[in-house]
């Protein structure tokens, strides 16, 4: 049985969140139909385009994103301190965006005259609207609810297009973000979809590549910002460079053809993370299939079911092995 999102989701635990929504009808996500020879690629983009239009209206940072043939991937940043920032107007505006709001807002956007007691309920109805732009639950149901209405369009069918309910773990620490994140750019690469991570179509690598070559960092992503410092400019705990390195150089070991021998040249990105460069290895494999809701250091992991009210985590012990710093003897 599935434990309920709000076991799962704790920005006092950590506001990074990689979030996985497959297809009921796995053939026919993306790929090409066997039988009939049609394809179906072009539905990669439309993800890929609303995932992206979708994180400029909620209060979510995209950080990481893939888009495969049967299911998609996306590490997700929450961002309170934006939308704290947002005053009535800007928050109405966001929602009508997505939806057509009240017949209150409607009026307040044609900045028609309201009582104090209609700006009392709108104000209200506002604060509700904001918890969802800052919900990763609403950000996905979004997403997926207008994919699956295109596709059932284009199928002239009805019916379940993903599954019941979209996959999330808690990203607790560095180590767990900088893993996740690699994992999710490496999927093409994985899948032998691609051979390069700068050739992964409909992937945040492939995107940062493209723009770190004119010195820039893309928009609609959330930037790195460097290594941890104080005061700690908004973004990423990482180097963009090392972040790049570090893909490349998973991606050359896990491509097609590689025994998975391990270079001596290691990117610096581990060293700094205190990170066993075949346990490293070993997460860009297994990241999804052998850690659960909570991902992190052992420490960090036991100090989130804490404040989440849980017992116990399962795959603690994993974390344990592969994502706790090495004790100092």
């Amino acid at each position: 049985m599935g434990l309920a999102r709000k076991s799962l989701v704790s920005v006092d635990a950590t506001p990074y969140y990689h979030c996985v929504s497959r297809c009921v009808r796995r053939a026919f996500l993306c790929g090409r139909d066997a039988r009939t020879g049609q394809s179906f690629e072009h539905r990669r983009q439309w993800v890929e385009d609303k995932l992206l239009s979708l994180a400029r209206v909620f209060a979510l940072d995209v950080c990481a994103y893939a888009v495969m043939s049967n299911h998609y991937h996306v590490v997700l940043h929450i961002n309170r301190a934006q939308a704290a920032t947002w005053e009535l107007r800007e928050v109405v505006e966001r929602w009508h965006q997505l939806c057509k709001g009240s017949v209150l807002s409607q009026r307040y956007a044609r900045n028609e005259p309201l009582g104090s007691a209609e700006m009392t309920r709108l104000t209200e109805v506002a604060d509700v609207w904001r918890a969802r732009l800052l919900d990763i639950s609403w950000f996905m149901r979004m997403l997926n609810e207008s994919i699956a209405r295109e596709a059932n369009r284009e199928d002239q069918c009805t019916g379940r297009f993903w599954e019941g309910r979209f996959k999330s773990q808690a990203l607790l620490d560095e180590r767990a973000l900088a893993a996740c994140m690699a994992y999710v750019d490496l999927n093409p690469i994985r899948a032998r979809m691609a051979d390069t991570p700068e050739s992964s179509d409909h992937t945040s690598i492939k995107r940062r590549i493209s723009t770190a070559r004119g010195g820039r960092q893309p928009e609609e992503l959330l930037p790195f910002a460097g290594n941890p410092r104080e005061p700690m400019p908004e973004g990423m705990p990482f180097q963009i460079q090392d972040y790049i390195e570090l893909v490349d150089w998973s991606g050359r070991i896990l491509r097609k053809g590689k025994r998975g021998a391990i270079d001596s040249r290691l990117p610096a990105i581990l060293e700094r993370l205190q990170i066993d460069p075949s346990h490293w290895l070993y997460l860009n494999r297994n990241f999804e299939s052998r850690f659960k809701a909570l991902i992190g250091s052992a420490h960090s992991v036991r100090s989130a079911c804490e404040q989440l009210g849980k017992r116990w985590a399962q795959g603690v012990r994993d974390c344990e092995r592969y994502l706790s710093p090495p004790s100092i003897p």
